[in-house]
């Protein structure tokens, strides 16, 4: 930019105590009100933490480098940077608070760094997984809207791991997806697929978000759960999970992604004339463990004045008067 065409306010002497203000005013030159305001909080907190821990020039060092390391473990199969903000929960916070539920919704959780965009897209009833080892599970869902309509031709993105904890990405000689697939909710909202029962597994810890977590005395593991993501026009987008009750770590999920709501159990396909007709429709035998669930998605419409309520109802508990641009808070200065 060229200095002589914008007005850059002039700086103080600047201190331990105003280098906080300086750097916002001269911040504040920015056009964009949201982005203005999330830089001045921004900067605000850092400085804050900067002063609160009276953090040293050694420490700061060792987390520029803890950051650069962590950039350069990033690959197109690995998001290290996603990770770090799972194991700080920053991850679950973020997506609460950008898709908010209403009561009677299916609740969000993490995506995690493993998802891909080049599942194949199945039919009902085909299975995702060609682990042998692993235990045949059945899966059967519907999706309907919050008054109960099904709801056709949500796209459904599913994905988890082998029978020993590990995502297809993570093997070096990868030939395609497995354990993965994209399939659509039929007429009646119903979609179903055969899969492995899930187990738990450690997040990668080979790296630096593992050194930290050691450093912590904290564990890697994640409990046995499945991925979903539901996608549909006019419907706001939903990343989901289910976790299997019982799971040795249900309660220390190392990402915070476990919620009551999401927690389910497995059944099991019965050998007597009530559970004849599951036997017929979906081509299974006895003995083996079904999933079963209901999906709610919300509507974009309910989304954005949920999280628009909540927005100006959060800011105004920590007093701070905001007005909405886009559906965002910024500050109400008139």
């Amino acid at each position: 930019m060229d200095p002589s065409q914008v007005t850059i306010p002039p700086l103080k002497d600047l201190t331990i105590e105003n280098i906080t203000e300086n750097t916002v005013l001269i911040n504040s030159q920015c056009p964009d009100p949201r982005l203005r305001y999330v830089l001045e909080r921004l900067v605000s907190h850092m400085h804050d933490f900067a002063r609160e821990t009276r953090l040293s020039t050694k420490e700061w060092m060792t987390g520029l480098q803890f950051l650069t390391e962590v950039g350069k473990t990033c690959t197109d199969v690995r998001q290290e940077f996603i990770l770090l903000s799972d194991i700080l929960g920053l991850s679950l916070l973020v997506d609460a608070i950008d898709h908010p539920k209403p009561a009677g919704s299916t609740e969000g959780t993490v995506l995690g760094p493993f998802h891909t965009h080049d599942p194949p897209t199945i039919a009902a009833g085909d299975s995702i997984s060609q682990d042998p080892a692993g235990e045949p599970l059945l899966v059967i869902c519907t999706v309907r809207d919050t008054s109960g309509q099904a709801l056709e031709g949500v796209k459904i993105d599913i994905w988890e791991t082998d029978s020993t904890g590990h995502y297809d990405v993570q093997y070096a000689d990868r030939q395609g997806p497995d354990g993965r697939c994209v399939m659509t909710s039929d007429a009646q909202g119903n979609f179903w697929f055969k899969a492995i029962k899930p187990v738990p597994y450690p997040i990668p810890h080979d790296g630096p978000v593992g050194k930290l977590l050691r450093a912590l005395r904290r564990h890697p593991y994640r409990p046995s759960h499945m991925h979903f993501m539901f996608e549909k026009e006019g419907f706001d987008h939903l990343i989901t999970a289910l976790y299997l009750r019982g799971d040795p770590y249900e309660s220390s999920d190392a990402v915070f992604g476990v919620k009551s709501s999401l927690v389910v159990d497995l059944g099991t396909v019965g050998e007597g004339e009530g559970d004849r007709r599951i036997r017929e429709r979906y081509g299974v035998r006895p003995g083996m463990a079904v999933l079963k669930h209901d999906f709610v998605l919300v509507t974009e419409m309910e989304a954005r004045e949920l999280r628009e309520r909540n927005s100006v109802s959060a800011l105004e508990m920590l007093g701070k008067k905001v007005r909405l641009v886009d559906g965002l808070p910024v500050p109400d200065v008139d």
